[in-house]
């Protein structure tokens, strides 16, 4: 089983912990993890793009010359499609690109994610997270005090205010909950840190 160093909000170490081989010592399956990423890629898009046909652009009410005698092509409306200003044809209509893999794959793909961030040697674990109040400047401190300097992913058991709030405005740094945790996140972040409690919530989740 992977053990891992616990740690207190001022980076020094208070024990070790050992982590279900079966969540974070996996071999991970990067095609599995590619799915993931582009499937929630995928989902996060607006799909709200539009283009106007021939019905929905304003004018060619009247037919522009009669049909035959002119020597032109016949035409019925300035708005059709090969007219400049007329209407587009097959163009982008709002639509959702949402897609469901199936839940094998996703719990494949989180375990791979996680046990991806045990063998880069990326997670943190904290013996726990509190503040006061929240402050920013709190927040700073104990990133300063854990080395981390780069994008990080915060995960704790519950949703806490005052956590959430004291991290809010700090760039590269984001904050979920053990039931909110996704592989786009953990791909997205250099470092994981979770506290103890999350760590057990998310072994009792998906052990």
């Amino acid at each position: 089983m992977p053990k891992v160093s616990v740690l207190n909000q001022t980076g020094t170490s208070v024990g070790d912990i050992e982590l279900n081989d079966a969540i974070f010592g996996i071999v991970p399956n990067e095609a599995v993890l590619f799915e993931a990423l582009v499937q929630q890629r995928a989902s996060l898009r607006q799909g709200n793009h539009k283009v106007k046909n021939r019905s929905e652009v304003a004018g060619g009410g009247r037919k522009p010359w009669r049909q035959k005698g002119t020597g032109r092509a016949r035409q019925g409306s300035i708005r059709s499609p090969q007219w400049r200003g007329g209407g587009v044809v097959f163009g982008p209509t709002p639509r959702s690109y949402t897609y469901k893999l199936p839940k094998k794959v996703r719990r494949l793909a989180l375990l791979s994610a996680l046990s991806t961030k045990v063998r880069e040697e990326s997670l943190i674990v904290l013996e726990g997270l509190t503040f006061d109040a929240p402050k920013t400047k709190d927040f700073m401190k104990v990133l300063s005090d854990l080395s981390i300097n780069k994008k990080a992913l915060i995960v704790t058991a519950d949703l806490d205010e005052t956590v959430a709030l004291s991290a809010r405005n700090i760039p590269g740094i984001s904050v979920v909950t053990a039931t909110g945790i996704n592989v786009l996140d953990l791909i997205g972040h250099d470092k994981l840190v979770m506290t103890k409690a999350a760590v057990q919530k998310i072994e009792e989740v998906l052990g």
